[in-house]
């Protein structure tokens, strides 16, 4: 059974940081991405970040510069580092695994979410 462990998130203020951790276990991902994607209330499911299996890195543009993915030697736990936290920055971040997620902003498999707030 897959399992994507999410930790982090929180309340903030403007300009604050936060660091979000995502674990996978229960099967070899060999081969696949690892991303972010958000939420925010009222809105569709947008992609943020991804790192693919060879180690490049892609992020939507609402967050270059300002957000950091990376991912531990083996390859299971990815983060995302997020600097100057905007009010626009509020939603639900949601980790995902995929094969291609750069490539087709999508995903295979899903963490459980972590609300992100950030007040003015």
């Amino acid at each position: 059974q897959v399992q994507l462990v999410q930790s982090g998130g929180g309340s903030v203020q403007t300009g604050d940081s936060l660091r979000l951790s995502c674990a996978a276990s229960g099967r070899t991902f060999s081969g696949h991405s690892m991303g972010w994607f958000r939420q925010a209330p009222g809105k569709e499911r947008d992609f943020v970040a991804a790192i693919s299996w060879s180690g490049r890195v892609d992020s939507a543009d609402s967050v270059k510069g300002r957000f950091t993915i990376s991912r531990n030697s083996a390859k299971t736990t990815v983060y995302l580092q997020m600097d100057s936290l905007k009010p626009d920055d509020t939603a639900i971040y949601y980790c995902a695994v995929g094969p291609r997620i750069i490539a087709t902003r999508r995903a295979e498999y899903w963490g459980q979410g972590a609300q992100v707030t950030v007040s003015s």
